[in-house]
């Protein structure tokens, strides 16, 4: 298989075995089979890497654009990547993973401390907080060869605190999108979203109980794949809803996320959903077909995710859409349009998938914050979470992010009762029954598509359903910029929006392949860079020797 790589840019070194000038990766644009290849050939060293990364963040996190898009950076990630260059000369070659330098989702994804890193969600009742042990899915990536670099901002208690800005943490402060000055990100993985839009990674983890993949990976012009609940491990997360969590990868292509997810997804004892899962793991760089549309049905279901007066969706997004459509069309794809789902319009008035959210996290967060080591601010409760930031308001409160009203609603539940029972068994009828397995059957299609904004993640989420999402295109430059949330604005001139494969659960490798061919064709991340301040100057060039 022959995968379609970035495009490199004009930086030069010179090469240490024949001195003549080769050509380096783009850090804006490198995928990580460029790194790699740049790393087996001696171009440069994972320290090199690590070093022109931690510039990069340099420049526009807190500086510059101040896009605050990352919390903190591990302490010991230079020494291990020494380590790992050490250990390659050694050996005379790289691993593939060496290509990678992780972001994790800041910061509810568990690192052990004796690295130097928080794990907090965001919130500082969980500042200096001790995990019993790296989650699962960290485990894996150290074991392949990875580097965490450092924590990403994120919405904070992954926007289940209450009715704060996407991307905003009380730690990390208010993420931006990189694409518009003070454009938001969307969230929870809004840092995420953004440290990969303009290469401070290589690649970036987002978690998702709704939209918290898709979305960010919509508003920054990256791919993001949300996978069917029980692929990826979520032990040593903090959690939301273990019917609806899930980890994903977020990244420049989808031949980056297809290695990650290949490496990230298997069972684990630690997460009973896991064993659930086909085997074996896939190995997702097969799926990468550019001709992977060819033959497929497509199906649009328009009744609701369509209408842009229940969607809110500016109409640009509606015409880019339809081009994309007839681009699968070319691509030898059969487009089932409508291809409508009977329980679209009872989506969104019903309120029962957020019982069960509520019920669950109250539940969930309890058995997490019992589970640490220790904790500094004494939290062990939903109810001491509440008390502890109305007793730090001056921290956790800040004006514009005052509001908590999801964990006290959260708090008011009362348990696994009988109406969280039949929330639960509403909610495979409304997603499955009734919903994306009855279209799918009904229209004999082999997968959805729709724009990511919108309503477009609702049906998946409450089913734990696959969503693999792409570049679709960028707002006009003639669009009015609006108000969001209160203190960012979207929509906005450029800012990036995207396309969404749904399918059934464990349905990734197919719906990678769809997306690749589109991905291809296209190449709609290529048509935009983030605006001039936002972009980070750094490259490997700047690094290489020092």
């Amino acid at each position: 298989m022959v995968y379609q790589l970035s495009q490199s840019a004009t930086f030069f070194t010179r090469d240490p075995k024949r001195t003549t000038e080769v050509a380096l990766p783009d850090l804006y644009e490198a995928s990580v089979l460029e790194l790699q290849d740049g790393l087996d050939k001696g171009l440069f060293t994972s320290v090199d890497l690590v070093k022109a990364y931690f510039a990069r963040i340099e420049e526009v996190n807190l500086k510059g654009p101040a896009l605050r898009a990352v919390l903190e950076t591990n302490p010991n990630a230079l020494a291990t990547a020494a380590l790992l260059d050490k250990n390659a000369r050694r050996r005379g070659s790289e691993v593939l993973c060496m290509g990678f330098r992780f972001f994790l989702k800041y910061d509810n994804i568990a690192t052990l401390p004796s690295e130097g890193m928080n794990t907090t969600a965001g919130s500082f009742s969980l500042l200096g907080s001790v995990v019993p042990d790296d989650a699962h899915l960290v485990k894996r990536l150290r074991q392949a060869g990875a580097i965490i670099l450092g924590k990403a901002n994120l919405s904070e208690f992954a926007h289940f605190r209450g009715q704060t800005t996407s991307g905003w943490s009380a730690i990390g402060g208010q993420c931006t999108n990189a694409y518009f000055p003070n454009a938001n990100p969307c969230g929870s993985s809004g840092g995420s979203g953004v440290s990969a839009s303009i290469g401070l990674a290589a690649v970036t983890l987002g978690t998702e109980t709704d939209g918290s993949i898709t979305c960010p990976a919509s508003h920054n012009n990256v791919v993001g794949i949300k996978p069917t609940v029980g692929l990826t491990s979520r032990a040593g997360v903090v959690p939301i809803s273990s019917h609806q969590d899930i980890i994903g990868p977020m990244t420049r292509s989808l031949t980056d996320a297809a290695i990650v997810l290949s490496i990230i997804a298997g069972k684990d004892a630690n997460d009973n959903y896991t064993l659930a899962q086909p085997t074996p793991v896939p190995d997702y760089t097969k799926a990468l077909n550019p001709h992977g549309l060819k033959g497929a049905r497509i199906g649009v279901p328009r009744k609701v995710f369509l209408n842009d007066s229940v969607t809110g969706n500016d109409p640009a997004v509606n015409v880019a859409f339809e081009q994309a459509l007839d681009v699968m069309r070319e691509l030898g794809a059969t487009i089932v349009d409508p291809a409508d789902i009977e329980s679209a319009e009872e989506l969104i008035v019903s309120n029962k998938h957020t019982l069960v959210l509520m019920v669950d996290f109250k539940i969930e967060i309890a058995k997490y914050l019992k589970s640490l080591v220790h904790n500094p601010s004494g939290a062990q409760s939903l109810a001491d979470l509440i008390k502890f930031n109305n007793e730090h308001a001056e921290l956790e409160m800040p004006e514009n992010y005052t509001d908590q009203s999801t964990f006290t609603n959260a708090e008011a539940t009362k348990g696994q009762d009988d109406a969280y029972f039949q929330a639960l068994a509403y909610n495979h009828e409304c997603g499955s029954t009734r919903g994306i397995d009855a279209t799918l059957k009904e229209f004999e299609l082999d997968a959805l598509v729709l724009p990511a904004l919108g309503h477009t993640t609702h049906l998946a989420a409450i089913v734990g359903y696959p969503i693999i999402t792409v570049p679709l295109g960028f707002y006009p430059e003639n669009t009015t910029i609006g108000t969001s949330e209160p203190v960012t604005v979207y929509p906005a001139p450029g800012v990036p929006f995207g396309l969404s494969f749904l399918g059934t659960a464990f349905s990734e490798f197919d719906l990678i392949g769809y997306a690749y061919a589109y991905e291809q064709k296209t190449k709609t991340r290529l048509a935009r860079r983030a605006y001039s301040d936002a972009i980070p100057k750094t490259q490997l060039v700047d690094v290489i020797g020092i």
